[in-house]
């Protein structure tokens, strides 16, 4: 657990086909503050790394799965155990990530502070995020604004933020609110699966906060030529996990906590970025049949 004796932490970090520099330096940081589990979501080199993963004093145990279960159902093998060690906060973390010094403290410290001006109670606090490849910040967002929707300060604070969603790596997870926002869904296998946690969150009543008091150094999607990519207003993935992003945001547009002014400015995005990759794509056939047969699949998530 954390050193600090107000507090107990526990982080979750989840792999699969790990580069094995990248996952030993985010250990490596880990190992300084806080225990922590992996859970390898089937990689078949696992048992080879195994080794170098477990030589943590901090890593209590490397989980590993037969096959991909997904991210989802990882993470919440992981929040499982997190309780059973009676944490009071549970940290995620993808296997690519890099993090600023102390960053557990800070976080916990980010929380402790903002909660004083809660009326609803805080689910979850994220970190400032940077793209290690182009150092830029990625906002702090609010969906149902029409202007002013990022980086808004969160009640007298000058270093946390109002935010309606937060990517899964470096979140805090308050463990005391699980019990009624519930785990991950499943279901969702990867794309999305923090955005739907993040909007049941919020349709709860509880709030959600970014805060500048740590960084998290992590690159989301792939490198692109596409303007829109670059300059960080749309990621871009895989054709294969194009279908479970287009299967999950489209049954999120039929969900009634999903916030209404995401739904319209997401279907908005969503056309663009399919329409780039079809018409641009050296992959496009394989776009066009994952974008179709995740939005016909929508339905029948449960």
């Amino acid at each position: 657990m954390s050193e600090s004796p107000n507090h107990k932490t526990y982080a979750i970090v989840v792999t699969y086909k790990p580069d094995i520099t990248a996952l030993l330096k985010l250990l490596g940081q880990l190992n300084k503050e806080t225990d922590f589990v992996v859970i390898d979501n089937g990689s078949p080199e696992i048992e080879r790394l195994s080794e170098s993963i477990m030589v943590y004093e901090r890593c209590r145990e490397l989980v590993r799965l037969d096959k991909n279960q997904g991210l989802a159902s990882a993470l919440n093998i992981g929040i499982e155990k997190a309780q059973q060690q009676d944490c009071d906060y549970v940290f995620l973390f993808d296997q690519d990530s890099s993090l600023c010094d102390l960053f557990v403290s800070r976080m916990v410290g980010a929380y402790e502070d903002a909660v004083q001006h809660s009326e609803n109670g805080i689910a979850a606090v994220g970190p400032r995020i940077i793209n290690p490849q182009t150092m830029r910040q990625t906002p702090f967002k609010l969906f149902n604004r029409l202007m002013m929707r990022s980086d808004r300060h969160y009640a007298d604070t000058e270093s946390h933020f109002m935010a309606d969603f937060l990517i899964t790596s470096g979140t805090l997870l308050t463990v005391k609110h699980l019990g009624e926002i519930g785990f991950m869904k499943e279901s969702y296998f990867i794309d999305n699966v923090d955005l739907e946690w993040c909007f049941r969150a919020k349709s709860m009543g509880y709030d959600l906060i970014g805060t500048d008091a740590a960084v998290l150094y992590h690159a989301i999607g792939e490198r692109s030529l596409n303007p829109l990519v670059r300059a960080g207003i749309m990621a871009q993935h895989n054709p294969s996990r194009t279908y479970y992003s287009s299967r999950n945001r489209t049954h999120l547009y039929s969900v009634n906590y999903s916030p209404l002014g995401w739904k319209i400015r997401d279907r908005v995005r969503f056309f663009i970025k399919a329409g780039w990759l079809i018409l641009s794509s050296n992959d496009r056939k394989q776009y066009w049949q994952n974008i179709r047969s995740g939005i016909r699949d929508a339905k029948s998530l449960t």
